[in-house]
């Protein structure tokens, strides 16, 4: 153990910091896309089924085949590895923001519009509030997800903890395996925690302790 650190310490906190810049980016990059569209399809529900089974189908594509064909496209590196997570994380996000804003209880959009509410006042001081536990849900499940995933991006050279993985496997040394895919898990179950502590705090207090809907 003394040994795989003092060898590859640097390049362990190295290779995290790059795997935690690609993941969380890419999540990043999905919430501010996907929680908006989400919201968007809420109002236009004839639509949003077909938009969000289409993207579904985009989602069942192989993540390595992704990656392959942003490589003649952009090229190789972070930014076509960061893009290419960044399909996967919508769907999670799509599709709960929009189930969570469709089902807010009619009686409270009435209760708003009778207010004297505008449309947009609704969903900000209303809807949205009562769908986070379902929207943050989405997001939990997404982050996860490409915490993981994120270990592809060493096959375009986006570097991350799947440099080790890779190379682990090309050189048949378990130890670098392991290194890799510790850290990783260990990023994944923390960024859960994170979140879920975020969701308690933006989650209205006659809502905590109800169950979440994970689509």
């Amino acid at each position: 153990m003394k040994e795989f650190f003092s060898e590859h310490g640097t390049d362990l906190l190295v290779k995290t910091g790059e795997h935690l810049y690609i993941s969380l980016t890419a999540i990043l990059l999905g919430v501010l896309v996907a929680v908006p569209l989400g919201i968007l399809l809420s109002r236009i529900p004839k639509f949003a089924g077909y938009f969000i089974s289409f993207v579904g189908i985009l989602q069942t594509i192989p993540s390595l085949a992704i990656l392959a064909f942003f490589i003649p496209l952009i090229g190789i590196g972070k930014f076509p590895a960061i893009l290419a997570l960044f399909f996967y994380s919508l769907l999670p996000i799509l599709r709960n923001t929009y189930i969570g804003m469709r089902d807010v209880n009619k009686e409270v959009k009435e209760a708003g519009k009778g207010m004297g509410m505008s449309n947009w006042q609704q969903i900000i001081k209303m809807e949205l509030p009562l769908s986070i536990p379902v929207i943050m849900a989405g997001i939990r499940l997404s982050t996860v997800y490409l915490i993981g995933w994120a270990a592809l991006a060493a096959f375009i050279g986006g570097g991350g903890l799947g440099d080790f993985i890779f190379d682990g496997l090309n050189l048949y040394k378990p130890s670098l395996i392991l290194a890799g895919t510790i850290p990783a898990t260990i990023l994944a179950i923390i960024a859960d925690r994170l979140l879920a502590i975020l969701e308690n705090k933006l989650t209205p207090t006659g809502l905590k302790g109800v169950n979440e809907k994970v689509a």
